[in-house]
């Protein structure tokens, strides 16, 4: 099986002083090729390439990604679990048209387990995580773009779920995997606005020992991204039309 690894740790060119904190902290990612191919679909559906009632080309995801049809239908399987696809036997998969109010439920649902994780890595919070935190928060401050900031973001919430230090926060966020494919503040733009703010004010409520804040600011957050994403995802007409 191939197996990719990413650590979500963004760099600067020039000031690497709190790189090497960082890096011995980044939560190191375990990429499956069965998790590219459910990207890969995930990205196709997202933006269009496949549409609502069609087959998923197996062969072609593939091709594109140099594997074996075994992961392709791991992913199809774990796609028709999170309701992207539905398998029928002998014909194989094809695209459903989602439906609005999962998706809030899973964006409201990422609040909830992140706003838990910040309360938890509030109270179990120490040099080390303070020093992983303040690194990224860092260079949060330079970022003034969605490129940027994506990467500090993605390893804010990581470090956060690091501070926390449990297992059951890492096994709830593993079985609720992106809904919007690449990079987010990229494909919904509205979402920048106010996120390095957010961010940063969530690291200083840790840093008081602020649990209610800190937490409130994440549900804040994530409660702002989900009516975005849902105007998203309604744009591209991939939810069920209702009579």
């Amino acid at each position: 099986m191939n197996v990719r690894y990413h650590i979500p740790m963004a760099r600067s060119g020039g000031d690497r002083s709190g790189d090497r904190a960082g890096d011995r902290r980044a939560t190191l990612v375990r990429r499956s090729s069965g998790d590219e191919a459910a990207r890969t679909i995930r990205g196709w559906i997202f933006h269009g390439e496949i549409r609502p009632g069609e087959r998923v080309p197996q062969d072609r995801v593939a091709e594109e990604l140099g594997i074996s049809r075994i992961p392709v239908r791991e992913a199809l399987i774990a796609l028709d679990r999170e309701g992207w696809v539905t398998l029928e036997l002998h014909r194989g998969a094809f695209v459903n048209a989602l439906d609005e109010r999962a998706v809030r439920d899973h964006y409201e649902l990422l609040g909830v387990v992140y706003g838990f994780a910040t309360r938890q890595a509030t109270l179990h919070r120490d040099d080390d995580s303070d020093e992983a935190l303040a690194a990224i928060e860092k260079q949060l401050r330079r970022a003034t773009t969605a490129g940027a900031l994506y990467p500090l973001a993605v390893s804010f919430h990581a470090a956060i779920v690091a501070a926390a230090r449990s297992p059951r926060i890492r096994a709830l966020l593993r079985a609720m995997p992106p809904l919007v494919p690449g990079d987010f503040f990229e494909l919904v733009g509205d979402a920048i606005d106010g996120q390095r703010e957010a961010l940063l004010a969530i690291g200083s409520a840790i840093r008081a020992g602020d649990r209610d804040v800190a937490s409130q600011r994440y549900l804040d957050m994530t409660g702002r991204n989900t009516q975005l994403v849902v105007e998203v995802f309604r744009t591209r007409g991939l939810f069920e039309e209702t009579t």
